[in-house]
């Protein structure tokens, strides 16, 4: 093997690591945005369950001024 083919290779092996820090990263990422969905899901559900014992017909003329 050549020197410019160890470089060449050397040089591939970087970028590639690199690649894999960046995916990795991503997944991270998409983990923490899932939890938060999942967080916010639950929240959301709790607000409906608590608007279970509402009267009907409460909020159905609401009036909102911007």
């Amino acid at each position: 093997m050549d020197a410019a083919a160890i470089a060449a290779a050397l040089i591939g092996a970087q970028l590639g690591q690199q690649q894999v820090v960046a995916a990795e990263a991503m997944l991270r990422m998409n983990a923490d945005v899932s939890s938060s969905v999942a967080k916010m899901l639950d929240e959301a559900q709790q607000n409906v369950n608590s608007l279970a014992n509402v009267a009907s017909g409460v909020g159905t003329n609401l009036d909102i001024v911007a």
